[in-house]
């Protein structure tokens, strides 16, 4: 019989639900009979106050730890959030500034583009906020990074290196020109590899650099050239600038060979760190001479500071351009196309290669001036010349001078690619160079190749330095306008010439053109000061170093000499500093007795001292004295100057010290000063002298004595019994400024005592000052055995009556009441019979009833004075009887305050008069 199959249990059995019936459980239900709490941290949920945050509340320490993170995007917004928390919080730029430089630093070399273009924004803006002395100690690390950047071997890593250096350089030139030693080789292999030795591309058997063109740029290989020579240049540009200088050596292009001829001069360098423990004292003298140096060559500099002295000798600097200087004209044979540039076209350069040969030039003119030391940069030149003068007058002078080929271009649209390219390569701000720019560069380092003191240099070097005179004496005569900059450097081309050369064909040829440039017209500022200080500093050289150039330019100098004087009273105060360096050329010329120059002074010494609108009241204080100084030299003095300089001391234009200075200056040069002269021409006749003099001392000439008779003005007092003279009341600053000149008067004719006061006796109407003038000067001019005239008596009695009743008006300024109290004092006591004469004129029965208080205030005045008291009494029965009848006009039961003051003061010195009388009786 046959056996039964069995059913197959089945893996997923399908369970059958019956109504009313309970749903079974599964087999991976949770049980969820438990209870739970909830836990409450109130102190873990509260904020640590780490100080401020970004928008996204993120403090410094979470910005810096998300510049770890391997995500580009969040070190992107790490950056931008530093970014705005240093901006609205920048006192914690300094507070942070080791962590947040050492962290941007260390993204120079980030793989992505963006967190290195962000971090560069972020310096640049770090670098705004801190100076440099706070940089200093985080700099190495900061120098660091920017050369792991600069060698990477990643191109785009390296085109952003070169904007962190452009960062770098504008805030911190000082501190990266320290570090030349690593930069220079880095700009060297950023164009260049280094090649083996003996291999088939150094035939010499010595390593070396060779061009390198990389096709991953995004500019050429040219365009990436010229970028890194840019900045290059700015680098070696800030070394120059940043390295001490030695006396006439200058680090701006274009200024330096005027003060570069005045011989070599060697700064001495002190190390303190020597000396601390020393007793001995450091002397120090000043190497002068034959011919003594304005300026001492001392120089204090610590050894750690500025530059490094490995690039100060010429031996290192040569190695440098060994180097480089054979890669530059490499790569300008490259950009020109090398023999295949047709003769008659090869002037004409495009913008590109002209910017590319105009870095190159600059590169090589800063080469030279690297060194600080004259000596130096002199061995520099001569190892320039011998070693690529073929070179350079092969490459750059063959084709002399450049011109901009014009190339139209017609508009595509990848032209704004590539412009944004070249902007971000740097390029189009190296591409804007003028060709004067460029043949005034070439003029520049051709010139300090030429030979020194040599008689066949004009031989020699004539065929390529024919070519830069006649482009020099071009570019002056035309009546183009050129900028100061490209002036600065023809000028250093021409005093090079002139110096080096000694030809008086191309001395003749040079000043003329240098002279047609300074005639011009409507010169800016700038180049009519370059131009004077060009001709000043020839002028000096033709009396110092240079007794060649005396030869050579005495007729072009004198011309200009003698314009001086004219183009000052034309300048005026329009521009005081072109007045001032003016004034720094004539005061020098002057004083060596240049006949030229003294003859057109002389012709416009009135228009000079004018009183109202000369440069001697218009000019500044310095400018002023300057011009004082001058007149010690000038050969005569007319009635005419001496009257415009009178006015000069008294119209206040000018302080008290400088008119002091002006009157000592004309005492000296009169005869009356004792000094002897064997020629009959004095420079100030006596006469002229003594109206100077007179109307100086009055402080008012005599036709504005005389227009004053018949002035009605406010200030004008009005003439009474009590005040004969009506007095001209003068400002209290016009007073005191003509007091001072008064006792600088008293100083200097303290033996002239046989003078007598002007006459100004017939006068109605006087000035305050010029009555407390002569009363001050009648007292010390006056001999003691002199008896004054009746006339001049009077006269010094109202001035004196006058004095005193003006003295009791002035109640604001006690200076001047001072002033006038002395003067009227030292009359009194000093001219004999004057106070006698001046009680005379008291007369009681005359006066008004309101000006009887002024009399006894003024006789109250003289009674108070201990040195009066004397002479009062020596008038006591004049004086006794003017009381009496004042006493005897107020005879009523009630007495003034006034007339008591005076009865008091009367009764205490006739008392003390009386006790001395008695005790000179006793003994």
């Amino acid at each position: 019989m046959k056996a039964k199959k069995q059913k197959r249990q089945g893996d997923f059995q399908k369970v059958q639900l019956k109504v009313g019936k309970k749903k079974p459980k599964a087999d991976n239900a949770t049980n969820v009979n438990f209870r739970s709490k909830a836990i409450h941290l109130p102190e873990q949920l509260k904020h640590a106050d780490s100080g401020p945050t970004t928008h996204r509340q993120l403090d410094i320490k979470d910005l810096l730890s998300k510049l770890h993170h391997i995500n580009s995007n969040i070190k992107q917004g790490a950056l931008v959030g530093l970014r705005e928390l240093l901006s609205a919080q920048p006192s914690m730029i300094e507070l942070h500034a080791s962590a947040v430089l050492s962290e941007v630093a260390a993204l120079f070399t980030d793989k992505d583009g963006s967190v290195r273009a962000a971090a560069v924004r972020l310096l640049r803006f770090i670098t705004q906020c801190i100076p440099a002395e706070r940089v200093v100690p985080f700099f190495p690390l900061l120098s660091a990074h920017l050369t792991c950047a600069m060698t990477h071997i990643s191109e785009a890593i390296q085109e952003d290196a070169l904007r962190v250096l452009d960062v770098v350089l504008e805030h911190y030139p000082g501190l990266l020109s320290q570090r030349h030693t690593v930069l220079l080789t880095n700009f060297l292999e950023l164009i260049s590899q280094k090649r083996k030795a003996a291999t088939g591309q150094d035939k010499s058997g010595k390593g070396g650099f060779a061009l390198t063109i990389s096709t991953n740029r995004s500019v050429t290989a040219q365009q990436w050239r010229l970028t890194v020579l840019l900045r290059l240049g700015s680098f070696l540009q800030a070394v120059v600038e940043e390295r001490p200088l030695d006396e006439g050596v200058t680090s701006s292009i274009g200024l330096g060979m005027w003060a570069g001829e005045k011989g070599s001069v060697t700064s001495v360098d002190v190390s303190w760190e020597e000396h601390v423990f020393g007793k001995g004292r450091i002397q120090v003298f000043e190497n002068s001479g034959a011919v003594p140096t304005p300026h001492s060559a001392y120089r204090l500099r610590y050894a750690g500071a500025g530059m490094n002295k490995e690039l100060c000798s010429a031996e290192t600097v040569q190695g440098f351009a060994g180097t480089l200087v054979p890669l530059l004209l490499e790569i300008w044979v490259e950009a020109a196309g090398g023999d295949h540039v047709q003769t008659d076209s090869g002037h004409l350069l495009s913008a590109e290669a002209m910017a590319l040969m105009f870095q190159i030039l600059t590169i090589l003119q800063l080469l030279r001036r690297v060194s600080p030391h004259r000596d130096q940069q002199d061995i520099l030149d001569a190892w320039f010349r011998n070693s690529y003068l073929t070179d350079f007058k092969h490459h750059f002078m063959k084709n002399f001078p450049y011109g901009l080929l014009e190339v139209a271009r017609h508009k595509k649209k990848a032209d704004g690619k590539r412009i944004r390219q070249q902007v971000a390569a740097g390029t189009v701000a190296g591409g804007n160079v003028e060709p004067l720019a460029l043949n005034v560069t070439l003029c520049q380092v051709m010139v300090t190749l030429s030979l020194r003191g040599q008689d066949h240099v004009e031989a020699e070097d004539a065929d390529w330095l024919r070519p830069i005179r006649v482009f020099i004496r071009e570019t002056l005569s035309n009546e183009g306008k050129l900028s100061s900059k490209h002036l600065a450097a023809l000028l250093e081309v021409v005093w090079r010439m002139i110096v080096t050369q000694r030809s008086r064909v191309v001395t003749d040829d040079l000043l003329q053109a240098v002279y047609v440039q300074y005639q011009q017209r409507n010169l800016a500022v700038s180049v009519r000061s370059l131009l004077l200080r060009f001709f000043s500093q020839l002028y000096i050289q033709e009396h110092q170093n240079h007794p060649h150039i005396a030869r050579y330019v005495s007729r072009i100098l004198a011309r200009w000499l003698a314009s001086l004087p004219v183009q000052l009273v034309q300048l005026g105060s329009r521009n005081p500093q072109l007045s001032a360096q003016l004034l720094e050329t004539i005061h020098p010329a002057a004083a060596r007795g240049n006949k030229d120059l003294l003859q057109s002074l002389q012709k416009n010494a009135c228009s000079i001292y004018d009183p109202q609108e000369g440069c001697v009241v218009v000019l500044p204080v310095e400018s002023q004295k300057r011009l004082v100084q001058i007149l010690h030299f000038l050969p005569a003095f007319p009635a005419e100057l001496l009257a415009c300089l009178s006015q000069v001391c008294n119209t206040g234009r000018v302080s008290a010290s400088l008119a002091t200075m002006l009157i000592r200056t004309i005492h000296l040069r009169s005869p009356l000063c004792g000094w002897s002269s064997s020629s009959q021409d004095v420079p100030v006749k006596d006469v002229d002298y003594l109206s100077f003099f007179f109307t100086t001392l009055t402080g008012f000439s005599s036709e504005m004595l005389q227009a004053l008779q018949d002035t009605d003005e406010d200030c004008l007092l009005p003439s009474s019994i009590l005040s004969p003279l009506s007095v001209f009341a003068t400002t209290l600053e016009q007073f005191l400024h003509h007091w001072d000149i008064v006792e600088v008067f008293l100083s200097i004719f303290f033996i002239c005592q046989s003078f007598s006061p002007p006459s100004v006796c017939g006068l109605v109407v006087v000035p305050d000052c010029v009555c407390a003038a002569i009363l001050r000067c009648v007292s010390r001019l006056l001999d003691v055995n002199f008896l004054p005239s009746d006339t001049l008596l009077h006269f010094l009695s109202d001035c004196c009556l006058s004095m005193l009743n003006l003295l009791l008006q002035l109640e604001e300024s006690a200076h001047k009441r001072d002033a006038v109290w002395e003067a009227c004092f030292a009359a009194l006591s000093t001219v004999p019979r004057l106070l006698r004469l001046v009680l005379q004129s008291f007369c009681v029965c005359d006066l008004c009833e309101e000006e009887l208080p002024v009399l006894a205030q003024i006789l109250s005045l003289l009674l108070q004075h201990t040195q009066l008291r004397n002479h009062m009494m020596a008038n006591a029965s004049l004086l006794q009887h003017i009381i009496q009848d004042l006493t005897h006009f107020y005879g009523g039961e009630t007495r003034e305050q006034w007339l008591t003051d005076l009865l008091y003061c009367y009764s205490v010195t006739l008392s003390g008069h009386r006790a001395n009388m008695g005790m000179s009786d006793i003994y």
